[in-house]
């Protein structure tokens, strides 16, 4: 089971008897499903045929037309495929794969665990603080020299990141985009959070790239349907017998998405201007969410990188080493340890399963742990034009508040010793 699935159904567990929690450990969206999939799913509940294994066509098209509107390419709905979450889609496109898998460091948790599943090899490639976690041109061409690689490579590369919050830009893309060219590297671009940007805008990767990414993400995260289990891939012409593959695959396993939900993200897709106040909403409150915890955690001396988008910041607590080692404590796996013993505070170490050395104290924060129904009431409420009170976490996204405000409080106690 995966890591961070495992530790959120344990937290549940333990709020359901009682126990007062701090948690930072679970990214899943805190804002309700958009009204518009609701009342689809409602209107689609008896459609029960098998569909085509790579989506209905009218789901292909809106998915067309929304990357049209969002990222300026019109996509072709034939290059498009519908499956059970893109977390599914990456292992498939993983599993039928012949070549090496290049995974980032730090990475989001199940990439390296599904190459090993699928029997393949999984080439790390280790990032930087000082380079916000992004990977560089020179670390890839590295690889390539230090290992004997196969012909065809495939990169995971994440924007904005799970864990790190970072994101790439068009400038930090291009000299990466060189280097692939050169080496034919595939890139499998996970935008799952590309809709929650809130600091510069989103490159989606076939803009420069067009001939060798493949673009993978969903709906779990920008509309709040997680537990729908809906993603999606979408190819270039160039790589079609890998699309024809992936079909193949799909087939033989999941033989197609849930046809009732597929119709129900066709309606939300096709309520553009509903879809695009709910994403502002989103997105706004995420940045004054995301914002908060950089400020706090970085007053006391935490180093982070202020995220960029999605729900997600990686604190380095290394300022608490001499405190955590007079203790005992050496790892971050046993600091996130001591954490939850004082505090009720619960958060994931970045290392061993976000790809980290165990010995760093940098974790994976996820600032989510908020009613985001509540917050969201109160955007809606406020209206766009208006920007949010400089209380809005305080008061709307109370259970964040507190949360970071014992996190703080418990750094600032080992300081102090």
């Amino acid at each position: 089971m995966a890591s961070n699935v495992k530790l959120n159904q344990e937290t549940k567990k333990k709020i359901r008897a009682g126990a007062e929690i701090h948690t930072f450990a679970f990214g899943q969206s805190p804002f309700p499903v958009m009204e518009e999939a609701v009342k689809g799913l409602r209107e689609y509940a008896e459609e029960n045929d098998y569909v085509p294994v790579q989506g209905i066509p009218e789901l292909r098209e809106a998915i067309s037309d929304f990357h049209y509107k969002y990222d300026k390419i019109r996509f072709s709905p034939d290059n498009i495929v519908v499956g059970p979450g893109s977390k599914e889609l990456i292992y498939s496109l993983i599993n039928v794969f012949n070549g090496d898998i290049l995974v980032i460091s730090p990475s989001w948790t199940t990439y390296r665990p599904q190459t090993h599943l699928a029997n393949q090899r999984c080439i790390v490639l280790k990032t930087k603080f000082e380079d916000e976690w992004r990977i560089t041109d020179e670390i890839i061409e590295n690889a390539m020299t230090e290992n004997e690689v196969s012909e065809y490579k495939l990169l995971i590369l994440c924007s904005p990141d799970n864990p790190s919050g970072t994101q790439y830009n068009e400038e930090q893309l291009k000299p990466l985009i060189e280097v692939c060219r050169k080496h034919n590297i595939i890139i499998v671009s996970d935008e799952i959070y590309g809709r929650i940007c809130f600091r510069q805008e989103h490159v989606c990767m076939p803009k420069l790239y067009p001939e060798g990414a493949i673009v993978t993400t969903g709906f779990s995260k920008c509309a709040g349907a997680g537990g729908w289990r809906i993603g999606y891939h979408i190819f270039p012409n160039e790589l079609s017998a890998l699309r024809d593959c992936l079909s193949a695959a799909g087939s033989h396993t999941y033989s197609c998405a849930s046809t009732p939900i597929q119709y129900a993200i066709t309606k939300m897709l096709k309520s553009e201007e509903q879809f695009a106040d709910y994403l502002h909403h989103v997105r706004r409150i995420m940045a004054a969410a995301g914002d908060f915890c950089y400020k706090e955690l970085s007053a006391v001396g935490v180093k982070a990188i202020n995220p960029y988008g999605g729900f997600y910041i990686m604190p380095d607590f290394e300022i608490l080493r001499p405190a955590l080692e007079k203790r005992g404590v050496s790892t971050g796996s046993e600091m996130c340890r001591l954490m939850f013993e004082e505090k009720s505070i619960i958060m994931m170490a970045a290392g061993p399963d976000f790809l980290r050395p165990e010995t760093e104290l940098t974790t994976r924060m996820c600032f989510v742990n908020f009613d985001g129904k509540k917050a969201l009431e109160f955007s809606r409420e406020l209206g766009l034009d208006t920007p949010l009170p400089e209380d809005f976490v305080e008061e709307q996204c109370t259970s964040l508040y507190e949360a970071i405000k014992a996190l703080v409080s418990w750094v600032q106690e080992l300081l102090d010793e």
